[in-house]
């Protein structure tokens, strides 16, 4: 490939480092120019690490971008890839390009002017403007892109991407003392010394940092503070640190290029960002074995797992900072355990070949999708109930897009739902409102599949308008040229001899393929009367929803409960008769505590819906219980449901969601679906909500309990699963 890199080339810090890194390892495979627009040490260094630069002499942006557009055509680069404000101005003053045009988001835009408004209201204007007009963006961590698709950005056209570090044969720097003596301090082996390379600026929220060693180097008088870096807040942290800490703790180095000494001078690296990507300063000081103590903010979470890597500690809680601060100054094995985990991890994980493969995988796919969509028709149109709030039919979604990217990695996705943003922030796929007609119609008219997918939609239990509207777009999806699959349905019920004509009429003309997750779903089409479309009996997608069991022990953690500990989760959802009923589950809340010792937990997987009747089942309960909050991905609710010792549920994808993390569970059935999924596991824990009472719910407890075979055909079910995915590949290559 031929790639071209754009950048200012005043810039210092993580951007420089990623991009000369970055660079230096895709010069070894690729024909790569790095373009500045200023001689300096950026460029400087780049020439030193064989990087090919060249400089355009300015004379005005737009004799820059006019040039610079004449020589990506002649030269006939694949792709023009930017970095920073100034680069992204430019492109966008070029026009309409001779290639794909991408644009790293090294840091949040919102933040990059902080404290400067005249600046945000100019280049952070313009640069805002550029960002939107790219073909495609590369996020520097999930959390990024996540940030970003919530603001509007196409999660179909923006790639992760996590900055990697070089681990040479040989790593140079100074021995401790004789580097501390080069800053003039007389610090002795016996201190434990705390340091931070970062801006000095609010968005790393020093004042946090300060307030926090105040306190630490009270309880730990042997604690000094390392500052390495300079910035427009530098003089007010400085005057707080005198104000707070013992003369002669602190130590502020201003800017230093020998970042390798300032680590290896270390015991404890510290950042206390209110915002990431994803940090060098992390991955910098885990090169030298430091402990490591920072926020979960950007993806500092990917390689700081808290209690493992490194600790975690919310953005301006000083106090726990503080605390671990003071632990790992009088816990010397502690910080040398801590430091060596978290060089292992970035070593085998984050190093500049890893980030170089990923960054090579980025450009093939933004290639592959440019002459894919040359070729005409390509990629899916997934509807469904998106975007309303059930963490349940969310999670499924999630499930449907990993089993289609696994048959191919650069499938275009575009999905129907009620909120863009947040689907497109949860799934990282392009989206359209579900009310839409015209985009969703576009969307539609340049895809080979339609999927609609994902729970029951053909049912009128909640709204015959429902019903119509999913018919219609079926039809529609057919009639504008796109094959048609229902993907892991549940089917009923329809009542009504017209609705179910009607069904069977839309079904019957406009499907090419129905997978359905059950038998029940099958009998009830055939008493529609539908014949035509092939039908397969699989298995619901959200068995291979995968767990985030480091999320979920961080979310019981934030909740106050000991990820460790013993519990049962209880997840209902209003219907006719649970009203009546709660009593009965509550007392089972009670039993579960007192017999197995299972303190009592209740989810709401529709908040919206579930929420009331939950709070009213909580206020019975006389063990100690608690609501536990929603959580924002399915991966986490799954590693919850792994958490737990039973899951007593009316919602069916709380039982799938356990079931797929060999937890036992406990059916309460106000739907055939629901009896349905258990008698399609083998398991008797199931009892019909008419017939709750207190002694029925105690003997289902028991059931559930004693039951050893709940999981036999778990692993049959996903391979069930898993066809749904592979059939829908079929359909794409017709």
């Amino acid at each position: 490939m031929k790639i071209m890199h754009l950048i200012s080339g005043g810039d210092v810090g993580g951007a420089k480092t990623h991009v000369i890194s970055l660079l230096e390892e895709l010069s070894k495979r690729h024909d790569v120019e790095l373009v500045c627009f200023v001689e300096g040490p950026f460029a400087e260094e780049a020439r030193e690490a064989g990087i090919n630069t060249r400089v355009l002499k300015k004379r005005g942006l737009f004799h820059v971008a006019k040039n610079l557009k004449k020589y990506l055509k002649n030269k006939q680069f694949d792709v023009l890839h930017c970095h920073g404000s100034k680069a992204n101005v430019v492109s966008m003053l070029m026009g309409k390009a001779s290639c794909p045009i991408l644009s790293t988001i090294h840091s949040d835009p919102r933040l990059d002017y902080m404290g400067r408004p005249a600046a945000n209201w100019t280049i952070g204007l313009l640069n805002h403007i550029a960002l939107r007009l790219r073909d495609g963006w590369v996020a520097v961590s999930d959390a990024m892109k996540e940030r970003m698709t919530l603001r509007g950005y196409d999660a179909g056209r923006m790639w992760p991407i996590y900055n990697g570090v070089a681990f040479p044969k040989k790593m140079v720097y100074r021995p401790r003392q004789e580097y501390l003596q080069s800053l003039g301090l007389d610090w002795n082996e016996d201190n434990v010394i705390y340091g931070i390379a970062a801006r000095i600026d609010p968005v790393k929220d020093m004042t946090t940092l300060v307030k926090a060693f105040a306190k630490t180097v009270q309880a730990a008088p042997n604690a000094r503070l390392l500052i390495a870096g300079i910035g427009d807040q530098e003089q007010e942290i400085k005057a707080l640190a005198a104000e707070t800490c013992p003369a002669g703790t602190v130590h502020f180095a201003g800017w230093v290029g020998d970042m390798n000494s300032f680590y290896h001078a270390l015991d404890v690296n510290l950042l206390t960002s209110i915002s990431e990507t994803f940090s060098y300063a992390i991955t910098e000081g885990a090169r030298m074995r430091c402990a490591t103590v920072c926020t979960p903010v950007g993806g500092l979470p990917k390689v700081v797992i808290d209690g493992e890597t490194g600790y975690l500690v919310e953005v301006g809680d000083h106090e726990t900072l503080a605390s671990r601060m003071i632990a790992l100054a009088r816990d010397a094995k502690l910080r040398a355990k801590l430091g060596s985990a978290i060089y292992d991890k970035v070593k085998a994980e984050f190093s500049v070949e890893s980030m170089a493969k990923r960054q090579e995988e980025i450009y093939r796919s933004v290639l592959n999708r440019k002459y894919r969509a040359e070729q005409g028709r390509d990629g899916v149109v997934i509807c469904g109930a998106y975007g309303k709030g059930n963490a349940g039919d969310d999670a499924i979604l999630v499930s449907m897009i990993r089993q289609l990217r696994a048959q191919d990695a650069d499938l275009p996705i575009t999905v129907m739902t009620r909120k863009c943003r947040q689907t497109g922030a949860l799934t990282g796929v392009s989206t359209v409102h579900i009310f839409n007609i015209f985009a969703a119609g576009r969307a539609m008219k340049r895809s080979k599949l339609y999927i609609s997918g994902g729970g029951s939609l053909i049912q009128n239990a909640t709204s015959t308008r429902s019903l119509l509207y999913y018919l219609y777009s079926i039809r529609q999806a057919k009639r504008l040229g796109c094959n048609v699959m229902m993907y892991g349905c549940g089917i009923g019920p329809v009542t009504g001899e017209k609705n179910q004509t009607r069904t069977a009429a839309v079904l019957e003309e406009n499907v090419d393929l129905i997978t359905l997750r059950d038998q029940e779903s099958l009998d009830t089409l055939r008493s529609f009367g539908v014949h035509t479309p092939e039908v397969r009996v699989t298995a619901d997608p959200a068995l291979l929803m995968e767990g985030d069991d480091s999320a979920a022990e961080r979310y019981l953690t934030r909740m106050g409960l000991n990820p460790e500990g013993h519990y049962s989760l209880f997840v209902l959802r209003p219907w006719d008769g649970t009203q009546e009923r709660l009593a009965a589950i509550s007392a089972a809340a009670d039993y579960g505590w007192e017999k197995y010792g299972l303190a009592p937990l209740f989810y709401t997987l529709e908040p919206s819906r579930d929420g009331e009747i939950t709070r009213s089942a909580a206020a019975m309960v006389k063990a100690p219980c608690r609501i536990l909050e929603p959580v924002e991905r399915g991966e986490t609710l799954c590693g919850l449901m792994g958490r737990m010792d039973l899951v007593v549920a009316m919602r069916l994808h709380a039982l799938v969601f356990a079931c797929a993390r060999q937890t036992r569970v406990a059916a309460i059935s106000y739907d055939p679906k629901v009896s349905g999924f258990m008698s399609y596991l083998g398991s008797e824990s199931c009892v019909a909500l008419d017939s709750v009472t207190a002694e029925r719910m105690q003997a289902l407890l028991d059931q559930a309990m004693s039951e050893t075979d709940q999981h036999t055909h778990v692993d049959q079910l996903k391979a069930l699963a898993a066809e749904n995915g592979r059939l829908a590949a079929q359909l794409l290559r017709m």
